[in-house]
């Protein structure tokens, strides 16, 4: 799991104080603080598993000791009926931690599941599959993570990995080539600078200035086209904007090298997993 151990437990203490104020007025008052119980993680669609050890550190952080047999790992495709896990531990915090289990766990798989579908559409162009910056607020590891397993490539993290200009960064510091040049005169090495263009005619000033990363931002397919007849291998171009699963394939066909899509993180259908106790 490449995530911050530190991240993900705070996350999850977050989650579990959310959830339980102070008392589980349901489960403590029910359940003998001494009965032990056993839980599967079942899929109950097809998909791609994402987060699995998130969820078990829901349990590990309620009871140290408790025990988990695994059958499925992230990136796995799953089936519906599939047992993914078997906790084992007190009754009581199986019960307690079910529902943030089932919440981390579900929407990474959902990120990954629709990352990986989108992967599939674009199989044997020259695309790549990225995410955006239009994450759930608290949760851009997660859902970044998510993205990796399912296949994709992930985009910056924030605003200090790559020097991104947009329609209103261009608009406010005096178009495209003042933009470029006073950012380059600044920034050091290391830095990447992208530009979105609405244009071809912006597209060949942009990359007068030299930019590493063009976005074309809502263009047709045929213009994307024009866009990569244009460029001719001296920037990355990034289709970005309202692209769907209709239109992916025929996007990537145009060319472009990377495929941006915020719908993977900011409007995925959650992946339906339960948790069941074992009688």
């Amino acid at each position: 799991m490449m995530l911050n151990k530190f991240y993900i437990d705070r996350l999850i203490e977050n989650a579990l104080l959310e959830d339980i104020n102070y008392i589980d007025v349901a489960t403590d008052y029910l359940i003998p603080e001494e009965q032990e119980g056993k839980a599967q993680f079942i899929a109950k669609a097809d998909g791609v598993l994402c987060g699995l050890d998130v969820a078990l550190r829901v349990f590990e952080l309620l009871q140290p000791d408790f025990k988990a047999e695994v059958f499925k790992r992230d990136g796995d495709e799953l089936k519906s009926g599939d047992v993914i896990a078997v906790v084992s531990g007190k009754t009581r915090n199986i019960l307690k931690g079910e529902r943030t289990a089932l919440n981390l766990i579900q929407h990474m798989s959902g990120v990954a599941t629709a990352t990986n579908k989108a992967v599939k559409l674009v199989e044997g162009t020259n695309a790549s599959i990225a995410d955006t910056r239009k994450t759930l607020p608290g949760l851009r590891p997660i859902e970044k993570y998510a993205v990796t397993v399912g296949g994709g490539r992930n985009h910056r993290y924030n605003l200090s990995d790559c020097a991104m200009l947009k329609d209103n960064h261009v608009d406010a510091g005096g178009g495209i080539t003042n933009a470029v040049r006073t950012l380059k005169e600044k920034l050091g090495h290391t830095v990447k600078v992208e530009l979105e263009v609405r244009t071809l005619d912006e597209l060949r000033e942009a990359l007068a200035t030299e930019a590493d990363i063009i976005m074309l931002d809502n263009m047709s397919c045929e213009e994307m086209k024009q866009a990569v007849e244009i460029t001719a291998g001296k920037a990355k171009l990034e289709a970005s904007g309202n692209i769907t699963d209709e239109t992916i394939r025929a996007v990537a066909e145009t060319g472009v090298d990377i495929i941006s899509m915020g719908a993977l993180t900011h409007s995925v259908k959650a992946f339906d997993i339960s948790l069941k106790i074992i009688k």
